[in-house]
């Protein structure tokens, strides 16, 4: 068994430190963000791996900066064979030598497809038919490193990026598992990526949920499932411009001009978009509670002849 530091922050990496535990490796260290703000209250708030570390009684580091040379000193410390790295900050290529093996990174992405910091988001937004796990070998560059292996997985045509989130975190630590005992027993064939087909999968923005009803409906959906749970997708009303989420969508192939409200045969909503409509099935006005499209169409009390930009 290996002797490992683990870097990573959102609950996407839990599963996998709690498997490297279980399955005998030692866990010299756990590297995580600072606590951040959170909530109304605005109070720090531990990271899902923060919590979990703290829970299992790990070593735990929350350094604001990866390149002091005070933590270098703390990783060469410790004396470990590999850095996992799970959902976290780009590490500087100079710690990667201060391990037997270097670092090695999931990425939710069949790599070098969506390299960045959205890969699962911007897949599901592109309506993507598959996606998968990478497990590679970090270099100076970002996701630009050798794999170690890949996994590939069908995105359901109604699945959220949140739900997909899920799974991959699933596949993830068992592919990252498998690839550790192969380093471990000397037998990983690290493969280079065609560096030709990298596409990029930028950080998601809060104005990337902005709909263009002039859009296909199919392409909405697709934004509509990407962008949940962050950053949601909304549209507004030109004249009081009240912000409305849309956090569950169906298209359908009813005509109707892009903007356009319409009230479907079983009571929900349907908008117009450049081809076909665009079903809202789970909707949120800013500052009031997610209601199904139904009640939405309820509480329109008969003004149902609104548009939306």
């Amino acid at each position: 068994m290996l002797n490992l530091i683990f870097m990573g922050t959102p609950a996407f990496a839990v599963p996998t430190l709690e498997a490297l535990i279980a399955t005998g490796h030692h866990i010299k260290l756990v590297v995580t963000q600072p606590d951040k703000p959170k909530g109304r209250g605005q109070k720090p708030a531990a990271s899902p791996v923060k919590e979990k570390a703290l829970e299992l009684g790990l070593p735990l580091a929350q350094p604001d900066s990866l390149k002091t040379p005070e933590f270098q000193e703390l990783v060469a410390a410790q004396k470990a064979d590999l850095i996992v790295v799970v959902a976290f900050r780009i590490l500087p290529a100079r710690l990667f030598p201060l391990t037997r093996f270097g670092a090695v990174n999931i990425h939710g992405s069949l790599l070098p497809k969506y390299r960045g910091a959205a890969p699962i988001q911007w897949a599901v937004a592109n309506g993507d038919a598959e996606t998968g796990v990478t497990i590679f070998q970090l270099d100076a560059a970002v996701d630009h490193g050798k794999i170690l292996a890949q996994s590939k997985t069908p995105i359901g045509p109604d699945e959220t990026a949140g739900e997909l989130f899920e799974r991959l975190s699933i596949m993830g630590r068992d592919l990252l598992l498998k690839a550790v005992l192969d380093l471990e027993a000397g037998i990983a064939s690290p493969l280079e990526q065609n560096h030709d087909l990298a596409t990029p999968a930028p950080k998601l923005k809060k104005e990337d949920g902005l709909l263009d009803w002039n859009l296909p409906a199919e392409t909405l959906h697709n934004r509509v499932r990407a962008f949940n749970p962050y950053p949601i997708c909304y549209t507004h009303e030109p004249e009081s411009k009240r912000i409305l989420r849309i956090h569950r969508s169906q298209p359908v192939s009813v005509d109707l001009s892009p903007g356009t409200l319409q009230m479907s045969e079983d009571r929900f909503p349907i908008i117009g978009t450049g081809k076909g409509s665009l079903k809202l099935l789970e909707v949120q006005w800013e500052g009031k509670p997610r209601i199904s499209g139904a009640d939405f169409m309820n509480g329109l009390r008969g003004s149902e002849e609104l548009r939306f930009v």
